[in-house]
């Protein structure tokens, strides 16, 4: 009797086991899949448009920045990603006088670009996918195109929202909800995302997490022989949730290195304070920044698509869409257990 019980439980526990075996395989291959719909081909596509003299540089709040955003936002009304809910449309409005109140720099009203897509199981917490759209314009007649910055981020997070969506058709939606945030003023002094922090269509409290993305398409001085490297900054200053996270997905999914060079709170650069995630963190929300460092041709009109690795843009978005898959999809919300000092 009991050596006939011994044999049906050991049975069940097989079972059991292959089951979670089985269940865990198949979650990594439907990561994998949308994952890999992220591809150099589609970034190049956007890139070649989004970084081209017809958009005169992307000034914040120019006719070129504005006929940028009309192309992105035709891209999610193709793919069916919707405006978030609560909004009028796909533009959140940043008021000239905001941007200028500090210091007047003139420039003109502008707008963030947002899109959504509303979780399946906790569709009240949100998590940032950001990069700014905006560059520096046209100095004497050249157009300073940033296809690297931050045209690589604009393009990768477009990327990244295509994926989810596509996952969101296929019954594989996120847990989560996404907000898609492409960020004006960044150039001037990160208006636009400092704009949203103050004026947030949901409650930063419901705030996960922010990634943000700005120049993901290059190499840097310190890494003059190879493209397969990315910086990751700010991911362990609030929470050491996000920092696993982002060393999983790297493990797991992508391999490239992990440079933390930049991470270093006495880093004479100060990064981590120079791009759009920094008006999350200062609200105590976690967030990281992907960054391939800076190069000869940053703010330089010869910051040109023909110079854009487009191996690494892949790669490099790929690694977001796995952190914000993790994000979005895990069990718990993100602990904050450090205060960002």
């Amino acid at each position: 009797m009991t050596k006939k019980f011994i044999s049906l439980g050991f049975l069940s526990f097989l079972l059991f086991s292959c089951s979670a075996q089985k269940s865990a395989v198949s979650a990594v291959a439907v990561e994998t899949k949308y994952l890999n719909s992220i591809t150099a081909a589609e970034l190049k596509t956007h890139l070649t448009i989004i970084a081209s003299d017809e958009m005169e540089g992307r000034d914040t709040g120019s006719k070129g920045q504005k006929k940028a955003g009309k192309y992105m936002i035709a891209q999610y009304e193709k793919e069916g990603i919707p405006f978030p809910k609560g909004a009028a449309d796909y533009y959140q409005k940043v008021p000239a006088a905001f941007m200028n109140a500090e210091y007047n720099a003139g420039l003109p009203d502008s707008e963030n670009i947002w899109a959504f897509i509303e979780g399946s199981e906790k569709p009240d917490e949100i998590v940032v996918i950001s990069a700014h759209y905006d560059h520096v314009g046209m100095k004497d007649g050249e157009v300073y195109n940033g296809a690297d910055d931050d045209g690589s981020g604009t393009v990768a997070v477009m990327e990244i929202a295509q994926a989810f969506q596509q996952a969101k058709k296929e019954g594989h939606g996120p847990k989560r909800s996404i907000l898609i945030m492409h960020m004006t003023g960044e150039e001037h002094g990160l208006f636009g995302s400092q704009y949203y922090s103050e004026h947030p269509l949901f409650p930063l409290k419901n705030t996960v997490a922010d990634i943000n993305i700005d120049m993901v398409g290059r190499r840097d001085y310190e890494h003059p022989n190879t493209n397969d490297y990315i910086y990751l900054i700010g991911s362990d200053y609030l929470s050491t949730d996000l920092y696993n996270v982002c060393e999983a997905a790297n493990k797991d999914f992508i391999k490239t290195k992990i440079d933390y060079k930049f991470n270093d709170r006495k880093d004479p650069n100060r990064f981590y304070y120079r791009s759009d995630h920094y008006n999350f963190a200062k609200h105590n929300i976690p967030v990281v920044f992907l960054f391939n460092g800076v190069h000869d041709d940053y703010h330089q009109a010869t910051d040109e698509v023909s110079k854009i690795e487009f191996d690494a843009l892949e790669k490099r978005a790929r690694l977001a869409f796995a952190i914000a898959w993790e994000v979005a999809n895990r069990p718990a919300k993100l602990v904050v257990d450090k205060d960002g000092k």
